[in-house]
Order: C-alpha cells, then structure tokens, then sequence
C-alpha cells in the first residue's frame, strides 16, 4: 500500500528524501492543475521548512511527508488563511493551531492549504474566490465538501493524505464521493484550540483524509490531545471487539425521507453481506431518531454560531458588515442567527442531547450503526441546488422574520441535504462515525461510501472492522495507491 506510512518508511530508508518527496508531489500538483485544489501551493516555503529536518527526528511517524492542510481550522504561521470567504481572500495566519503543531510533531511537512467553501457551510466546495473544486473520478463534478480541496487533492494521487475537517460530514462526505477513507473521531478525542475550543458547540472536528487504515490510526494517535483545556471530556477509548461475533444495525431509510439511489442501497447491502460472511449479525432497524427535527436543530446551532463568528469580525473591521462581504448563502444563515435568542440557541442541545442518549442505548443492543454514507454520487458541478425564488428571498433575508428564515434556511440547504442526510447525526451526538469507500456504481463508475458509527470512544471498533474490509480487499481506494512493491 502506498500510503503515507510507506512514503515515509522510504524516507526513513534514504531511498527518498523530503525535498524529491516536496518536488513530486509538486510536480503531480502542477500536472492536475484542472482540480483546482489548492488555494496556496509554495514549493520554496515547504522546502524551507524541510530543509530544518534533521535524522534524529527520523524516529517520527511520518517523518519527511508532505501535508496539505485545509483552509479551515488548520492555521499554519505564514500560511494562507482566506476561510473560502471574501473579507479573507488575502489574510496569512500569523499563528499556528494546536492541530499544526502535533502535525508537525509527527514529522509531516505543511505543504499548500487545500480549498473549502465559505466558512465551511456546504457538502460542495465552489467558494466564488477560487472557484470549484473537480472531482478526479469526473472532472464535471465535485469532490465533495467541505473537504473538497482535500479529498482531490488525496484521490488524485498527489499526496496520501491531507488535513480536513467534519462539522456536518464534511470529512465523510468528500470521502464517500472520492473513494477515501473519512473518520469523524469522537468528540473530545482530538486536538484544538487555542480560541476555537468549543468548535460549534463540539459538532466539528479536525482530522484527515487518507487511503490506508493505518495510517488512519496512527493519526488517531498523534493527534490525541495531551492536556485538558477543552470543555469536552476526552472520552474513554473502548478496546476492539475481535472475541465475539458482533452485532450491526443496518438502515438505509433517508432520516429526512427523501429518495435514496439503488447504488447506495446496493453499497450498503454488499456491506451487510460482507459482515456476514464472518459471522457477524446484521438486523434492519427503523432510522433511530427524528432526523428532521435535529436538522434544524443543526441549523440553529449554525445560525447562532455565525452570528457570533461576523460579530467579531465585524468589531474587529470596526464597521457593519454589508451583504456584499459573503456569499448570499452566508448572508442568510448570518442573518438567521442575528434573530435567534438564547432560548433558541439553548433549545438545539437539547435535542442533541436527546438523540445522544437514544444513540448510546442502541449501543448498548448493538455494537455498530450502518447505513449509506451519501443518498448517491458526487453531483455535478452544473447541478443547480437552489432556485431562482429561493435566491431572491436569500436576497431579502435581512428583512424576515426568525420563522421566515428558520424556513429559507431549511430549503436552501434542501437539494444538498437530500444528498447527504446521514452525517450529521454523528456530529450532534459525537459518536464516531467512518466513511468505507466499498462500492463503484455500474454505470458511472464513480464511488459510493458506507457509513458506520459506534459508541462513544468506540473510534478503534470502526478501524477494527476497517482492517477488515482493507485486508479481505474490500475498500475500492484510488487505483494509484494500490501497487505493492
């Protein structure tokens, strides 16, 4: 597997060094240009870095590897920080992130910042400042979001790995749409900070995006953070059930109802079977909680977010911000959450708390929760997802009601969501959940993932049954990546 523990053992053995390693990977970036997955990609300032290396750190996990990170939540001193929005298109981080640090630590070698949607808000990434990022299985699609720029980056064969980060599914998602694997750790079990402690409201996380499930574990290892400033209890890992047969819910019903492809249903099945056929139980189950209901819950915790995201940079411009400074799908979650209470805002974890515990008891009967990880394929990047009326009322936003907008909120986002309906919950209930690339439609060829999620701290259960599918050749990851030598 040329993953990146075997592109550092290379470098480790002398047979590569971290500039030829830089160089390449420069290379295959120029080459696939047309991606568009990169916001910044500096050979020279990488090479700087590379140049301090030095053989006593050889002992570091991915010592010498080159890594991308995302253009959210990956602050890198020096680096580009645009967040995918229009009052950051410019901005370089002056500091470097918690997360950077321990990446740094493990030996990797910051290279290039990979392209997101505006602040994060979309399962596709086309921030109107850099455009959209393709899909390398299609080049008329996307790759996902908002881990876009990430997950080609990774499918593409530039590098084996690369930072990104999950706050609805965007790891997940891109991964279910790219054939990679996508881990959502459980809440509390990685590194953050400083300042975005709380990381809405514990829903997102930062982690990777990768091809191989040891590479997938080793990061679950580097990245556990080592001190305690988060409000969030790093929760206690649980060991991997290998001993026993194990039981797994299954289900494909859509928690918001909408239709889900004969591919993803197809992708989810074989899955069951697989598992199956190594003595494990799999039992269909009604979706366990109210899948609309936590939706817009989601969105509340998004508004109120937001609002006090542009409340600071507002104070910090020293000026109103004006409609003309985001996108117009920001604009409207922006001004959502400028007429939400506290009480409103309040309300939202409640219901995550709720569908938290009801998940906790449907742990408690079964060992995993499988289900589709998208509804179908990657969309194309001509698809519209809203419409003209819903366009023009996001344009009239400021002068609505919190009931108008709790609605324009909730149909703007509707075409994506029916996409992808399964993530989220993970996020609001901080479980685990992975992202298997285990099926390739008929027709399209094109990649469709499974989900599973498990309890609590259960994040090595899911790379236990991982190992599973890598070893028995189930996971359909990038042909690249596939040549043993």
């Amino acid at each position: 597997m040329k993953d990146a523990t075997y592109l550092s053992n290379l470098i480790k053995n002398d047979e590569l060094s971290p500039i030829e390693a830089l160089e390449e990977m420069k290379k295959r970036a120029d080459e696939l240009n047309v991606l568009n997955a990169f916001v910044e990609l500096d050979l020279n300032k990488a090479k700087e870095y590379a140049m301090k290396l030095d053989d006593t750190k050889k002992c570091q996990p991915f010592f010498g590897v080159p890594f991308p990170l995302k253009d959210l939540g990956q602050t890198k001193s020096g680096f580009k920080e645009t967040l995918g929005s229009k009052l950051f298109k410019d901005n370089i981080a002056t500091h470097s992130n918690n997360y950077v640090k321990y990446i740094e630590e493990a030996g990797f070698i910051p290279f290039g910042v990979t392209t997101a949607p505006e602040y994060g808000f979309k399962n596709v990434t086309d921030a109107k400042i850099n455009g959209p990022t393709k899909n390398p299985y299609d080049l008329n699609r996307f790759s996902g979001g908002s881990s876009g720029g990430a997950a080609s980056v990774v499918a593409s064969g530039i590098t084996p790995i690369a930072g990104a980060s999950d706050g609805g599914g965007s790891i997940r998602i891109p991964a279910s749409f790219s054939g990679l694997i996508g881990l959502k750790p459980s809440r509390g079990s990685i590194v953050n900070g400083p300042g975005n402690y709380r990381d809405w409201q514990g829903a997102a996380v930062n982690f990777v995006l990768s091809v191989s499930i040891r590479d997938t574990q080793k990061m679950l290892n580097i990245l556990k953070p080592t001190y305690q400033f988060s409000p969030f209890n790093q929760p206690k890992a649980m060991l991997p059930v290998v001993n026993r047969p194990l039981k797994i819910a299954v289900c494909t019903t859509s928690p918001i109802g909408n239709k889900v492809s004969e591919e993803a249903l197809l992708a989810v099945k074989n899955a069951a079977h697989f598992l199956e056929s190594l003595g494990h139980c799999v039992e269909e189950v009604p979706y366990p909680v109210d899948g609309a209901s936590l939706i817009r819950s989601y969105y509340q915790m998004n508004g109120g977010e937001t609002a006090n995201m542009m409340n600071g940079i507002s104070a910090n411009l020293n000026r109103e911000l004006v409609i003309d400074d985001m996108e117009l799908m920001t604009w409207t979650i922006y001004q959502y959450g400028k007429k939400l209470s506290a009480a409103d805002y309040a309300a939202s974890f409640h219901l995550w708390d709720e569908a938290t515990v009801v998940m906790e008891q449907l742990f408690q009967q079964y060992d995993l929760f499988l289900s589709p990880t998208a509804t179908t394929i990657a969309p194309t990047i001509s698809e519209d997802l809203q419409s003209d009326d819903i366009r023009n009322r996001m344009e009239e936003s400021e002068n609505q009601t919190k009931e108008e907008l709790a609605e324009l909120v909730y149909e703007m986002f509707e075409k994506s969501l029916w996409l992808t309906p399964y993530t989220q919950l993970a996020n609001l209930t901080g479980q685990p959940a992975i992202s298997l690339p285990t099926h390739v439609t008929k027709n399209e060829q094109l990649p469709i993932g499974i989900q599973l999620m498990a309890s609590k701290g259960n994040d090595r259960l899911l790379l236990e049954v991982g190992t599973w599918f890598e070893e028995l050749h189930q996971l359909l990851i990038p042909t690249v990546y596939k040549n043993f030598n």
